[in-house]
């Protein structure tokens, strides 16, 4: 179950919540704002394939854990081309928060915009490395991985908002990423195979790129393929 089509049938975007370690877990008030009984809209959810838990709270809200979390990556990588564009069109009215210099962690832009290089040199590393197959979301279940899905799942409902905090929320995604790209290996190292969990990791960094370009492209700036 992924974030899109919880939207869809809960009629707005839901509310990632939490870290994700345990439980990927969403918070919606859907229930109180279409007049329904949140026990039997609950009762509905639980039904659904994908769906793990569906909980009352006391104020009415639904808290609903998905089973796979990783499910979100292929909603979010389903309409982007194979290869990123070497710019991208920028907004008439969007102006960067960031300056180009300097290139340190501590200036955000940099911070986010060698995340997605590196996403993007991902995808290009497996190629040369065989690293392919079927992407199993199941195998998203790291600590490190559910820190990235955990912030990808709030692209859906940015899409949606009025002020969708892009400069903030890519920089905390940036972070997630790098620290996941450099404790959980997204390649072979050595005379290691190629496994399904490479694979899948390339399809998450895949996704990050895809959702790092949209922010980029909505603060006025040109999301890099190299730096």
């Amino acid at each position: 179950m992924t974030p899109g089509r919880l939207g869809e049938i809960l009629g707005l975007p839901p509310i990632p919540q939490g870290t994700w370690a345990e439980e990927a877990l969403y918070v919606s008030p859907a229930a109180l704002r279409r007049g329904e009984a949140p026990g039997e809209m609950a009762a509905r959810l639980r039904a659904l394939p994908g769906i793990a838990d569906v909980r009352v709270r006391a104020d009415g809200f639904l808290e609903i854990a998905v089973a796979m979390p990783g499910d979100l990556v292929m909603e979010l990588t389903g309409h982007v081309p194979p290869d990123p564009p070497t710019s991208t069109a920028l907004p008439d009215t969007a102006v960067s928060p960031w300056t180009d210099a300097p290139r340190t962690w501590s200036n955000p832009g940099f911070v986010v915009k060698y995340a997605h290089v590196r996403a993007v040199a991902v995808r290009r590393w497996a190629a040369e490395l065989g690293v392919g197959g079927r992407f199993r979301p199941e195998l998203l279940d790291g600590r490190w991985d559910r820190a990235v899905l955990r912030l990808l799942a709030e692209a859906h409902g940015r899409r949606a908002s009025r002020d969708p905090g892009w400069a903030a929320y890519t920089e905390r995604l940036a972070l997630a990423y790098h620290d996941a790209f450099e404790r959980a290996a997204v390649l072979p190292v050595g005379d290691e195979e190629p496994s399904p969990l490479h694979t899948a990791r390339v399809e998450l960094a895949r996704a990050v790129r895809a959702v790092l370009a949209e922010g980029l492209a909505a603060l006025g700036e040109t999301a890099p393929n190299r730096l």
